[in-house]
C-alpha cells in the first residue's frame, strides 16, 4: 500500500478544517453576501511579512470572527501571494497600494460574511421543545349556583370585650323569611333546593332533571320558587348546572320586628361565597353594634384574614388573621373587639381554602331609642368608578334638625369612601335624581385619604331617590347610607346601599313579600332600556314590560302584590343601551322602616380558561 501525500495547499486546508471541527465550528452552507459559493473568497498578494508566497501555492487560513473566535463556516483560499490586513508592510509603487486596497477589501468581505452567517443562524428553526405554543382554551365545568342567606338578627349578650359573639333571644315580634327563584334552561328546571347549613333540605324547589336536554326550539321560561318561607337559621339556596351552564338563581331574606332594641326591618340578598370580598359601612362607636358573620357552606375548611380600614387609617388588629371557619358553620366576629370606637369602618375579607359568604349585622341604639337594624352586604371590588342606586333621601330641613341632636350625627344620608392603596384619591361625586343631575352642596369633588375611610355628607340634597356615581383615577370602595325617621326619641331605621354591578341579561331579582316595594334603576349617560318580567308564586314568568330611561336620571317602579292572580316573588331583569344599575327598595307603610337589596350579577355562560402544559 502506497502512502499518498497531498499537495501542500490541500494539506493546509484539511488541517484548518480539522481545527474548525475540533472547535465546534461548522460550515452553514449559506453563501456570503456578494460572493458565490459556500464561503467568502479572498485573493492575497503577500504573506504576513509582506513577502510573496513561494511557488504560487495555495494557502487556507481561518479569520477571526466576533469576539476573536473563528467565524463559523468562513474560510479563505488564496491563489497567490497574500497580504496582511492590519499593519501590512507597504510595498513600493502600485503594488503597495494594491496590497493595502486588497487588505481592506478582505476585511469588508470577512465582516459581511460573518454578518451573513449570524443572520442565517437566526433563520434556522428552533428545536420543537423550545417553541412557544399558544395556550389552548379549556372549558370549565359549570358548578352549582350557591347563595347563603344570613340568619335572623340577634342581640349581643352583654358588653364583654372580645370578638366572639354571644346572642340572646330576639324580640317577640321578630320574624325572618326567605324568598328565592330559579329559572329554567331549555324548558327544564335545574335540580334546586333551600337547605339548612348542615345540608338537611328545608324545601326542594325542583328535582334533578337527569341528563341534559337536547338542543331544540326555545322553550317557555319557567321558574321554581320559594315564597316567603319562615326560617330561624342560616339557609343556602343552591341550583345545579344544566347542559354545563350555570343556573340562574337568587334568594333574599327579610327580617322585621316591631318591638325591642332590634325593631325595624333589614333585608339582604343570599350572597355568593367568595375568597375575596369588601364590605363598607360598619360602625363600632357607643350604641352601634357590628357583627361580621362568616359562613362556610363548602366541604373545605376556610382560613380567613381581615383587613380593617377606619377614619384614621388601616387598623392592625391582633386576632384578625387566621380565623378558621369549619365546613358547614358560621363564625361571628364582633368588630368592636378588633377596631373599637370607629365611626366608619370597612372590612376586606379574604379566605384561603373554602370560599365564605360574608355579611355584617349592624344595629343602632340612640340612648334608649332603637335606631335601626341592617345587613351590610359585599359590594363590587375597589375600582375607579362606583355606583349606588336606590339611595332614598328625606326632607333636608328635617334631617338638619335631627342630626343636630346629641347622638344623631349619623342619622343622615352619607357616602362612605375607602381607598385601600397608597395614593390619595380625588373623587368626583354626581347625584342623578328623577329629573336629572343634582349638585352636591359640598361641591362634588373631595380628596379621600390613602389607606383610610372618608365620609361625605349628603345633607342638603332635595328629598327623593337617587343614583350616586363616584369616579377617580385611583381605585376605591364606596357605599351609601340612608335613614328613615325625623323625630328624635322615636324609633328610626337605617340601611346601606352597596356599590352595584352593571346590569346585563337575565338577572334574577328576588323580592321579599309585604310592605312597600320598588324596583329602582339608574342610568348615567345615554338612554337605556330595561325589560322586567314578574316571577309569580305559581312558577310562571309573566309577560315582560319595558322602561325607557333617559341618561342621567333615576326611575322607580312600584311592585304590585300580584300579577295574573298570583303573588309576585321576583323579577327577571335585562338591560340594553348605556350602563344601567338597579336595586330593590323595601319600606313599610306607617313605619320608619327601610331596606335596600342590590342586584346580583347575572349567571355566567360557559367559561373557558387558557391551559398551557410545560415542565
Amino acid at each position: 500500500m502506497h502512502e499518498h501525500t497531498p499537495p501542500a495547499g490541500k494539506a493546509d486546508a484539511n488541517a484548518n478544517a480539522n481545527a474548525n471541527a475540533d472547535a465546534g465550528i461548522r460550515d452553514t452552507g449559506i453563501p456570503h453576501a456578494g460572493t458565490p459559493g459556500t464561503g467568502a473568497t479572498e485573493t492575497g498578494t503577500a504573506d504576513a511579512a509582506g513577502q510573496p508566497l513561494a511557488g504560487g501555492q495555495a494557502a487556507a487560513t481561518e479569520e477571526p470572527g466576533f469576539g476573536g473566535k473563528p467565524s463559523a463556516g468562513v474560510h479563505r483560499t488564496g491563489k497567490g501571494p497574500r497580504g496582511s490586513r492590519r499593519g501590512a508592510t507597504r510595498l513600493p509603487g502600485g503594488k503597495g497600494r494594491a496590497a493595502s486596497i486588497a487588505g481592506v477589501a478582505a476585511g469588508v468581505l470577512i465582516l459581511a460574511g460573518a454578518g451573513a452567517v449570524v443572520t442565517a443562524g437566526s433563520l434556522v428553526a428552533e428545536p420543537a421543545s423550545s417553541r412557544t405554543v399558544p395556550a389552548a382554551k379549556a372549558a370549565v365545568p359549570a358548578g352549582a349556583s350557591v347563595g347563603v342567606c344570613p340568619g335572623p338578627a340577634r342581640l349581643l349578650e352583654g358588653t364583654d370585650a372580645g370578638t366572639d359573639a354571644q346572642f340572646r333571644p330576639e324580640s317577640a315580634t321578630a320574624a325572618t323569611r326567605v324568598s328565592a327563584a330559579v329559572l329554567s334552561a331549555g324548558g327544564v328546571l335545574p335540580g334546586s333546593r333551600l337547605a339548612h347549613l348542615d345540608g338537611t333540605a328545608a324545601v326542594e324547589i325542583a328535582k334533578d332533571p337527569g341528563p341534559a336536554p337536547t338542543a331544540a326550539a326555545p322553550q317557555e321560561l319557567l321558574a321554581g320558587v320559594v315564597a316567603d318561607r319562615t326560617v330561624d337559621q342560616v339557609n343556602v339556596v343552591s341550583a345545579n348546572a344544566v347542559a354545563n351552564q350555570n343556573a340562574s338563581a337568587a334568594g333574599a331574606m327579610k327580617y322585621t320586628a316591631t318591638d325591642g332594641d332590634l325593631q325595624g326591618s333589614a333585608a339582604a340578598t343570599c350572597g355568593q361565597p367568595s375568597n375575596d370580598q369588601w364590605l363598607a359601612g360598619a360602625s363600632t362607636t357607643v350604641g352601634r353594634t357590628s357583627v361580621l358573620a362568616l359562613t362556610n357552606a363548602s366541604s373545605t375548611p376556610a382560613t380567613v384574614s381581615l383587613e380593617l380600614f377606619g377614619g384614621r387609617g388601616q387598623i392592625q388588629a391582633p386576632g384578625s388573621r387566621g380565623l378558621l371557619v369549619a365546613p358547614g358553620t358560621t363564625r361571628s366576629v364582633v368588630l368592636a373587639g378588633l377596631a373599637p370606637n370607629e365611626s366608619q369602618l370597612s372590612v376586606h375579607v379574604r379566605s384561603a381554602g373554602g370560599p365564605v359568604a360574608a355579611s355584617i349585622q349592624q344595629s343602632f341604639l340612640r340612648g334608649l331609642t332603637p335606631g335601626g337594624v341592617d345587613y351590610i352586604s359585599p359590594g363590587t371590588a375597589p375600582g375607579v368608578r362606583q355606583v349606588m342606586t336606590g339611595v332614598d333621601i328625606q326632607d333636608p330641613a328635617g334631617l338638619a334638625s335631627l342630626t343636630a341632636q346629641p347622638g344623631y350625627r349619623d342619622a343622615g344620608p352619607a357616602l362612605e369612601l375607602t381607598v385601600p392603596g397608597a395614593s390619595d384619591a380625588v373623587v368626583e361625586i354626581k347625584l342623578y335624581g328623577r329629573d336629572g343631575q343634582h349638585a352636591l352642596p359640598s361641591g362634588g369633588v373631595i380628596t379621600a385619604k390613602a389607606g383610610s375611610t372618608t365620609e361625605v355628607s349628603l345633607a342638603g340634597v332635595p328629598a327623593g331617590q337617587y343614583t350616586v356615581a363616584a369616579s377617580s383615577d385611583v381605585s376605591f370602595l364606596a357605599a351609601a347610607r340612608m335613614t328613615r325617621g325625623l323625630q328624635a326619641g322615636q324609633p328610626s331605621d337605617v340601611a346601606w346601599a352597596a356599590s352595584a354591578v352593571r346590569l346585563g341579561s337575565q338577572h334574577v331579582v328576588p323580592v321579599p313579600k309585604g310592605g312597600q316595594r320598588q324596583l329602582v334603576f339608574g342610568v348615567l349617560d345615554s338612554r337605556a332600556t330595561i325589560t322586567y318580567s314578574p316571577i309569580t308564586a305559581d312558577g310562571k314568568v309573566r309577560a315582560a314590560a319595558t322602561a325607557d330611561i333617559a341618561g342621567g336620571t333615576t326611575a322607580s317602579i312600584s311592585i304590585p302584590d300580584q300579577a295574573g292572580g298570583a303573588a309576585v316573588v321576583g323579577y327577571v331583569v335585562s338591560a340594553s343601551g348605556d350602563a344601567a344599575y338597579g336595586s330593590v327598595l323595601v319600606g313599610q307603610e306607617g313605619r320608619n322602616d327601610v331596606s335596600s337589596l342590590a342586584f346580583l350579577a347575572a349567571a355566567a355562560g360557559q367559561e373557558t380558561v387558557p391551559v398551557s402544559l410545560g415542565y
